[in-house]
């Protein structure tokens, strides 16, 4: 079987959810490919040979224009100058300068930006604070390899969200070790606990964030608590986590082969190596068991 098109990241959802001790949501993750924006079942299993070839196509993701190079997780270098989704604020949402009126396209601030946001807690490598959109949950933390995840705070744009983390991040980390994140599962941590801690050490500074925004009644720029909400678990579809870490680059080699033993956040996990999808966005790709 062979399938080709051009690669996105893949799909993460949730199936078999349940509620365990009344305390924690709990689900499996299951994937999809998306091949030419349209969702393809996996088409092999864990434990099956499988080899991934480009093709040394590459397209933006945005104009659809043949690029040498990709930039910005699939676009060409003029979109990646000029679209807001490219902007270094995505990166560092606290940065975000709509309010000094230099956003670079001003439909994509109102549809993006200006969305709920939640602030969160997380397992991946190890705990960690982050930030989505309402809607992204819980995309955002599937495509992270989180095996535990909970929603601290519900606020009113993109940049607030941004303030609350760079806060949080003093006392907790905001990146991922996605080599530790392959190397097994997390240790798992009391989400709730840890919550509840932070609201009362960070309580006057989360008043100061909350009197500064509040002038900007025109973008609801609120901070909900979200005191009520359980901790989600997720188990991801490993048999086996590799002792050392190697990691395939399709640009310097472009074929690549395996037996699937894994796959958790945008990695497959391969007996010869792990390759992240979502770096090869935009890339022409053929699949073959």
């Amino acid at each position: 079987m062979e399938l080709q098109g051009i690669c996105h990241k893949m799909h993460a959802g949730l199936k078999n959810l349940s509620v365990t001790d009344q305390q924690t949501h709990k689900a499996n993750v299951e994937y999809k490919f998306i091949l030419d924006r349209s969702e393809v079942d996996l088409p092999f299993n864990l434990g099956q040979e499988i080899e991934i070839e480009a093709t040394g196509n590459i397209y933006c993701i945005s104009c659809g224009t043949k690029t040498p190079k990709s930039y910005s997780q699939g676009h060409c270098f003029k979109c990646m100058k000029t679209k807001a989704s490219c902007d270094m604020c995505i990166m560092k949402p606290e940065t975000c300068h709509y309010h000094l009126g230099t956003c670079r396209e001003d439909s994509f601030a109102h549809e993006v930006c200006f969305q709920p946001h939640i602030v969160y807690l997380a397992n991946s490598s190890a705990l960690k604070v982050g930030i989505t959109r309402l809607g992204q949950m819980p995309t955002r933390w599937l495509d992270q390899g989180a095996t535990q995840a909970l929603p601290i705070m519900k606020v009113g744009s993109r940049r607030l969200s941004g303030q609350l983390e760079v806060m949080f991040g003093t006392q907790v980390a905001d990146k991922t070790d996605w080599r530790k994140l392959l190397k097994g599962e997390a240790e798992p941590v009391n989400l709730i606990e840890i919550r509840d801690q932070l609201i009362e050490d960070f309580a006057p500074k989360i008043q100061s964030i909350r009197d500064e925004f509040s002038q900007h009644l025109e973008f609801n720029e609120t901070v909900e608590l979200l005191e009520t909400e359980l901790p989600r678990e997720f188990v991801y579809p490993v048999d086996e986590y590799p002792e050392k870490i190697k990691s395939h680059n399709l640009d310097k080699t472009p074929v690549i082969r395996g037996k699937l033993q894994g796959i958790k956040g945008q990695y497959l996990i391969l007996d010869t190596g792990v390759i992240n999808i979502r770096k090869y966005t935009g890339y022409e790709l053929k699949i073959r068991i």
